[in-house]
């Protein structure tokens, strides 16, 4: 295990992720970082896969999902397929009650569509909150992010630190494109959700994800009625409504300007 500060084993982490396959990614995460990992799955084809590295490796990760009460139906067929082909519990983090008969109360039903003030609120109610609540006390946080879903992610990295939640965020499938996250599902078995078929390549709560049309990036189909530079849930940024770049991808940044 390390004796080192998490901002220190952050860029040593994101520098030794790049010459490993993702379970290789995670089997050292798991060696080199002490105490609770989690990795919180959306149910999407790259979740999906993570899930099955995570499930077969035996690696003591924990598994988690944010169910914000306005999922696709097929999200919980996904998700109980995946429970009974694995033998194992996906925790679900729901939205305090309280907290969404106040916003319901205040924007309408379906208030997102109207303001990115409301849409961000709605997301920080069903998403970040109980995101807070799935990774209090952990170490580390897993994600399916990949370079390649939009402009924003591209200068993320494997691995950063995140000081505002006292851990180190890690994206195993970062490098990977759609088609080996395809591949590999397909090769190995792994339930997928079926409206990925249907040209719904990034999915999300009902409401707020279409379908991808004909030459449209993969994250087009989310929140699809706002400027693209907003398009962000919240819990991929800092606090101040900053993506969180890793140091390395920052000095790479730096010498393209």
């Amino acid at each position: 295990m390390s004796v080192l500060s998490l901002s220190e084993l952050a860029p040593a982490l994101d520098a030794g992720f790049a010459a490993l396959d993702p379970v290789g990614r995670l089997r050292l995460l798991r060696e080199r970082l002490e105490g609770r990992i989690v990795f919180t799955t959306s149910l999407g084809i790259e979740d999906q896969a993570i899930t099955h590295m995570v499930a077969t490796a035996g690696l003591g990760i924990e598994i988690a999902t944010l169910d914000t009460g306005r999922l696709f139906p097929q999200a919980y067929e996904v998700w109980a397929k995946t429970e009974e082909k694995y033998g194992l519990r996906i925790k679900p983090f729901y939205p305090q009650a309280q907290a969404i008969q106040a916003l319901v109360a205040d924007q309408g039903i379906n208030g997102f569509y109207y303001l990115v003030e409301a849409r961000k609120a709605c997301c920080g109610v069903r998403k970040v909150e109980p995101l807070g609540r799935a990774l209090a006390g952990a170490s580390g946080w897993i994600t399916g992010l990949r370079a390649d879903q939009s402009d924003h992610r591209q200068g993320l990295g494997f691995v950063a630190h995140e000081a505002s939640r006292g851990l180190l965020k890690a994206n195993p499938v970062f490098d990977w494109t759609r088609a080996q996250v395809a591949e590999f599902v397909a090769a190995n078995d792994v339930p997928v959700n079926p409206l990925h078929d249907q040209g719904f390549l990034s999915i999300g709560c009902a409401p707020c994800t279409r379908a991808v049309k004909p030459g449209e990036p993969e994250r087009a189909g989310r929140w699809w009625w706002e400027d693209e530079a907003k398009k962000e849930c919240g819990l991929h940024v800092t606090e101040d409504g900053r993506v969180v770049r890793t140091a390395l991808a920052e000095t790479d940044k730096s010498a393209r300007a």
